[in-house]
């Protein structure tokens, strides 16, 4: 089975359960580069992001011996979310790893949805090794973040809604973290379009896929405090992710904190809806290569909204 069939597949699996989220065009965006600029927004989806999609077709496809045994999962906040509503919904248990500094904000509404939460490193890399440790140890199914070819399929439903709506895309722009949706979405999209370009954009202060991507190996690379939460952290060995990014990711861009922050309020100010700063990464991406694209048709992906109230008060 292809990859765009295992996302065909989980568009039927999911479909009822997750929104159909509209895209919009951006004229401010369209002003300053010559594209046709159209903003997919995935910050309307429940839970505020794309993470809905890949936690729900895994907890959907376990068998009923695997929901009594219940879930771990590992999440900087977005993830952790999806697989707490996901499993409440289908009456499973759900334990959630979080490093520490994890929004404050996303815990709370892990927690609002019945799951206990364990605090374990300060990366995300370590709090998945205790996720996975724990599911070994209790015989619960681990639900990763990316490295899951069930999750993967999940996040690549969004790439089918887009081709959907703009079906003339020459290019996408997508934060670009653990790779799940970025690795989803675009081989889904370019199973159908071997010439849509698909850019990754990763913030410079933790970028440890992009530095894996061109090094031609997962690498290990410092991750420093970034507005981008939602892509931070390191990459699990062996994730199947980094082959399919190596796959279908065609340019991969670096963008500064001043940058997100700048994109981030100019988002919400000019189209008067709230994003995260992941989402921000993607929209400060394009605007770094913007005029390149003049006379192509453009999507990015506003990917999430979850923001800390309080750094969302800095920001603006």
């Amino acid at each position: 089975m292809t990859l765009r069939d295992r996302v065909l597949a989980a568009r039927e699996r999911i479909g009822e359960h997750v929104r159909r989220t509209p895209v919009e065009r951006s004229p401010f965006l369209e002003e300053r580069s010559g594209a046709r600029v159209f903003l997919k927004l995935e910050n309307l989806q429940r839970t505020g992001s794309f993470k809905l999609r890949g936690a729900l077709n895994r907890l959907l496809a376990l068998a009923p011996d695997e929901r009594a045994r219940g879930v771990v999962a590992a999440s900087s906040g977005n993830h952790g979310m999806a697989v707490a509503c996901g499993a409440a919904e289908a009456g499973i248990s759900a334990v959630v790893f979080v490093p520490r500094g994890a929004s404050e904000a996303k815990v709370d509404v892990i927690r609002s949805f019945g799951a206990e939460v364990r605090v374990a490193g300060d990366d995300c890399l370590v709090a998945e090794e205790a996720a996975r440790a724990l599911a070994s140890t209790q015989g619960r199914a681990y639900v990763s973040p990316y490295n899951d070819p069930l999750v993967v399929a999940g996040q690549g439903t969004l790439g089918l809604e887009l081709e959907e709506q703009v079906p003339d895309l020459d290019a996408v722009f997508v934060a670009l973290g653990g790779g799940g949706l970025i690795g989803g979405m675009g081989g889904a999209l370019t199973a159908a379009r071997d010439d849509l370009e698909v850019v990754a954009c990763s913030p410079a202060n933790s970028c440890v896929m992009h530095a894996s991507l061109h090094a031609g190996r997962i690498v290990e690379a410092p991750s420093l405090p970034t507005l981008s939460d939602g892509t931070a952290g390191g990459v699990e060995p062996g994730s199947i992710t980094f082959e399919l990014c190596r796959e279908v990711v065609g340019r991969s861009l670096l963008v500064e904190e001043d940058a997100i922050r700048r994109s981030l309020r100019e988002v919400v100010a000019r189209h008067r809806t709230l994003i995260e700063g992941a989402a921000a990464v993607a929209v400060a991406g394009f605007e770094s290569v913007g005029p390149e694209y003049a006379g192509r048709t453009v999507a990015i992906v506003l990917c999430g909204a979850n923001i800390a109230p309080q750094t969302l008060r800095e920001v603006l």
